[in-house]
């Protein structure tokens, strides 16, 4: 393994889009505190400031400083712990100068786990944009009321109640004496597995996907299930409810009886980010494809997210294949430097605004409630727990794939984006996540 500082294959800076032109281009705890935590504006600081940050600390025109070059022998060193088993890719990048510190087999494809996200995330607010919300309807025709999903993910039962109390409302004033209750689920096809997905994702990892859900619980029918609660809080209301709740396709003569808008794409990203959620994810590929003017499948969504990262933002597709929004699927392939390239449009003052939710939805390491939490013993090692708060990162793990991809201010003051990704070691998972830990402490500097 051998540091690099070659800037082939690096992604080209773009000027920003209007929202409108975007989609027409194109057709979302305890928390840690720290240094780290004022990020956004930090990172556009120290990448406005390349042009001569660079020169002041570089020891050649593409030479290392001695900090980075402390980064790369170090990483050198401990990316050849066995817990990493042979199929490892890794980079570390200098924000401001966007030089390469470090790499190992960098632009080998292998399966991201859960950093596959970064990606969904990165189209999804680049095409709907931060401050975009989804909407949940309910609409009277013939005698019956209908619950139409909107594809909003974070819909409580508390807001189906705000619903069921509005078209209680309107039931009662127009002297109806019952209703029946239909859900419309139609905004999307009926679910799928995607390529590379198990039949037993099912049972504990993701729900089928559908436009309508309550309290984000997994099902087998989530839109049913939303059916079932919005009849309960009818009933509740004083409406009598005829039947058992079906579905269909609401009329578009159909009465609107009351409507509920839910968080910003914003809010949702960063509940997406902070837990790792599966179900936001394919829900917002889906959404992110509508938007795009294009059917609500995975084959779609995949498509105009590879279309916003390569005309977009630059992004080299070289090596990049993924077939869902969660990255779930076992046949994506994306390379560490892919990912690095995503994570460092983050540092660029341009997207501060546009992608911000990405960078504030980073588990923290220690953070309580997301995935770098110590109820999963992330940075709980002694080589490790100096990084507590001091690195941000999205985790990534399946049965034979573990990544840690994200940014952290080193010894030198400057903020690196690194990315490492695992797969197919015969380590046991917590001993490879601890390693990686190790090798962001080591980017950040705490364990020199």
């Amino acid at each position: 393994m051998s540091s690099a500082n070659s800037s082939s294959g690096r992604h080209r800076k773009a000027k920003p889009m209007s929202l409108a032109v975007r989609r027409a281009f194109i057709i979302a705890a305890v928390p840690v505190t720290g240094a780290l935590l004022s990020a956004p504006s930090a990172l556009a600081a120290d990448k406005s400031t390349k042009s001569t940050a660079t020169t002041a600390q570089s020891v050649a025109a593409d030479g290392l400083d001695p900090a980075e070059q402390k980064i790369a022998d170090n990483l050198n060193t401990r990316a050849q712990n066995p817990n990493l088993g042979d199929s490892f890719s890794g980079i570390v990048l200098d924000s401001a100068s966007d030089k390469v510190i470090w790499g190992h087999d960098a632009d080998t494809a292998l399966m991201p786990a859960s950093n596959a996200k970064l990606a969904t995330a990165t189209a999804a607010l680049t095409v709907l944009g931060p401050e975009h919300r989804f909407t949940t309807k309910v609409v009277y025709g013939d005698g019956t009321l209908t619950l139409i999903g909107g594809g909003d993910r974070l819909l409580t039962t508390a807001d189906v109640t705000e619903l069921a109390k509005s078209a209680a409302a309107g039931v009662k004033s127009a002297g109806l004496g019952s209703v029946k209750i239909r859900i419309d689920d139609s905004l999307f096809a009926e679910p799928t597995l995607a390529n590379g997905w198990n039949d037993s994702y099912y049972d504990d990892q993701v729900s089928p996907v559908r436009s309508l859900v309550v309290d984000g619980k997994l099902s087998a029918d989530t839109s049913m299930d939303a059916g079932k609660v919005f009849a309960k809080q009818l009933a509740d209301q004083g409406v009598t409810v005829d039947g058992e709740v079906t579905r269909g396709t609401a009329s578009a003569t159909d009465v609107p009886v009351g409507q509920h808008l839910s968080p910003t794409l914003a809010e949702t990203v960063k509940k997406m980010l902070k837990t790792s959620d599966n179900d936001i994810a394919e829900t917002m590929l889906r959404m992110t494809a509508i938007a795009a003017g294009k059917p609500a499948t995975y084959e779609d969504g995949t498509a105009v997210v590879r279309d916003v990262l390569s005309r977009r933002y630059g992004v080299s597709m070289e090596n990049f294949e993924i077939y869902d929004g969660s990255g779930l699927s076992r046949a994506d392939r994306i390379p560490a430097r892919t990912v690095a390239d995503i994570l460092d449009l983050l540092t660029d003052p341009r997207y501060g605004g546009l992608l911000r939710s990405i960078d504030e939805g980073l588990p923290v390491a220690g953070e309580a409630g997301s995935t770098l939490g110590p109820e999963w013993g992330r940075f709980d090692t002694p080589d490790s727990q100096c990084a507590v708060g001091q690195v941000k990162a999205k985790t990534g793990t399946l049965t034979g794939a573990i990544a840690l991809s994200g940014l952290t201010k080193a010894a030198d003051g400057r903020w690196k984006v690194f990315s490492f990704i695992e797969n197919q070691s015969s380590a046991d998972p917590a001993a490879t996540k601890d390693t990686l830990d190790g090798l962001a402490a080591t980017v950040n500097g705490c364990w020199a």
